[in-house]
């Protein structure tokens, strides 16, 4: 089956309306905050594609609404990336890969922000393999969009917001294109 950026917006369309695990907000509501708050910042094509696309992964596992509740990690931030990387190069898919590592780096460089997480990243936090160690998250800070994973976590922990206006899937369209490898090829 041939993938293409319609078939995850198609993935959007019909899955987008779930509640964000135990968030406040739906799958693409999140979405679309994340991405807002990479435009607003005047963040790059790539990273504003990421921030839209950076938990696909939870829309195309067969594992529920809240696997974190059953005590499962849904690895979501490497589920779709058999996918992405079919349509996107790394400065798209890298961030995606690595936001669940930048939670964990942030808990180690911060020491307020596992404070400033949401119940349920908190959960999932534990799940993922808890904080890194100092070495751990020296070595992450220096991998290639390690800080464009970073930037990526801190607009999702912010993009969980109920009823918060945002930008629509299709105004991100203009950010999407000129990163597919179509466009690039």
């Amino acid at each position: 089956m041939k993938i293409s950026i319609e078939t995850i917006i198609n993935l959007f369309d019909q899955k987008g309306s779930q509640m964000y695990g135990g968030e406040a907000v739906t799958q693409l509501e999140h979405a679309l905050q994340c991405a807002t708050l990479a435009c607003e910042a005047g963040k790059s094509n790539e990273l504003i594609t990421a921030c839209l696309l950076h938990d696909v992964g939870h829309l195309i596992h067969d594992l529920g609404n809240h696997p974190t509740r059953e005590g499962l990690n849904d690895f979501h931030e490497h589920r779709a990336l058999p996918i992405l990387r079919d349509l996107f190069e790394p400065a798209v898919t890298e961030p995606i890969r690595l936001h669940v590592a930048a939670k964990r780096y942030l808990c180690a460089s911060s020491p307020d922000y596992w404070q400033k997480l949401s119940h349920e990243s908190k959960r999932s936090l534990e799940l993922q393999g808890g904080v890194f160690s100092q070495e751990a998250a020296t070595k992450f800070i220096s991998l290639p969009y390690g800080l464009d994973a970073v930037n990526l976590r801190i607009y999702d922990d912010q993009a969980k917001v109920a009823n918060k206006p945002s930008s629509s899937l299709s105004h991100f369209m203009q950010y999407i294109n000129p990163c597919l490898k179509t466009a690039n090829s």
